[in-house]
């Protein structure tokens, strides 16, 4: 019986990993044709995605694990912001070594992960509070730091920003004649490695199935022997590392601190994560999932920009559809599968 509804659960999660994957390249494809003018075309085109969102990439990855919980963090967007601005105002005004930055932005990052991992697992205190204080409080001392926005001019932190990989055969010819290479940033390559890390993580151990057991049933996880407080503490500690290096990734894109920084970061996270087909209730989410949600997130913004539609509000209800479309979908799967355990 069990086996079986292991099997269930596995067949409900890659439905929705199938979705994801099959709405971005029906979408990626449909810009391809409609606006190859554009560059829609061009692998660079393809490659920007990846480097205009590799910050949101770690910090959604983050987000994923609290959320097959049964949790949120709402935070992470101020952390990162934060963390943007504590790094401006050390390597510009204070002299620090562009690679000690990295450790301030984990060290942010493990502050708020214990303040808000102790307060949802041990105190019992929703997370919605906690993490909306925590939102607060990081925007707030953001402004504190610094209430002006200046980029960083160190010379070490410059270099590191300004580094291209050069993606080879992906290159192509602009309007001059001239060839361009493709290339992407230092940022995607760590974006794309903590992919890979928390997929294996999520997929092979014992310590990430503790994930999925707290969010489908903490009682019956409490019952196997699973320590559910704990495995809750680690789900926060570990967005917000991801957050303090998610916050680095993008500060390495941007360039600069600004108290605006990351504004409606945390939405666009958990959109990524719910268009990837985590659900809300917890139990059910993949990193996988979640990488094409930021991808097709992506995509949405550069097909509405192309069509001319560039106001803001064209992208946010093109956003919201997707996401009733997927609420929808995870609605219609749980009750399948709901039907399936009782019968």
């Amino acid at each position: 019986m069990k086996a079986n509804v292991q099997k269930k659960k596995i067949t409900g999660n890659g439905f929705l990993l199938l979705i994801t994957i099959a709405l971005f390249v029906v979408m990626y494809v449909a810009g391809m044709i409609v606006f190859a003018d554009k560059g829609f075309a061009k692998p660079q085109m393809f490659l920007n995605l990846f480097v205009s969102n590799a910050g949101l990439l770690v910090i959604a990855c983050g987000l994923t694990i609290v959320m097959i919980t049964g949790g949120i963090d709402i935070s992470v967007g101020s952390v990162t912001a934060l963390v943007c601005m504590v790094l401006a105002d050390l390597m510009e005004n204070k002299g620090v070594n562009a690679y000690a930055a990295v450790l301030v932005a984990l060290l942010i990052g493990v502050a708020f992960g214990i303040v808000q991992g102790f307060l949802v697992a041990y105190l019992d205190i929703q997370p919605f509070i906690v993490s909306l204080a925590g939102m607060f409080f990081a925007r707030g001392m953001t402004t504190i730091v610094n209430t002006n926005p200046f980029n960083v001019a160190n010379e070490q932190f410059v270099a590191l920003k300004d580094t291209r990989i050069t993606i080879p055969g992906m290159g192509s010819v602009n309007k001059l004649g001239n060839y361009v290479n493709a290339y992407i940033e230092i940022g995607v390559v760590v974006a794309l490695l903590v992919v890979i890390l928390l997929f294996c993580v999520l997929r092979f151990t014992k310590f990430g199935r503790k994930f999925y057991a707290v969010g489908g049933n903490s009682q019956s996880a409490l019952m196997l022997g699973i320590n559910v407080k704990r495995t809750k503490f680690f789900a926060y500690l570990i967005c917000s590392v991801l957050a303090g290096i998610g916050g680095f990734v993008y500060f390495m894109h941007v360039g600069s601190g600004s108290a605006s920084h990351a504004s409606g970061m945390e939405m666009n996270a958990i959109a990524s994560s719910i268009i990837g087909g985590t659900m809300l209730t917890g139990g059910v989410g993949n990193i996988i999932g979640t990488f094409f949600g930021v991808l097709s997130l992506s995509t949405i913004q550069n097909i509405v920009s192309s069509a001319g539609l560039d106001q803001a509000w064209w992208t946010g209800i093109t956003i919201a559809a997707m996401l009733c479309l997927f609420l929808v979908v995870q609605s219609i799967v749980m009750s399948r599968k709901k039907k399936l355990s009782k019968g």
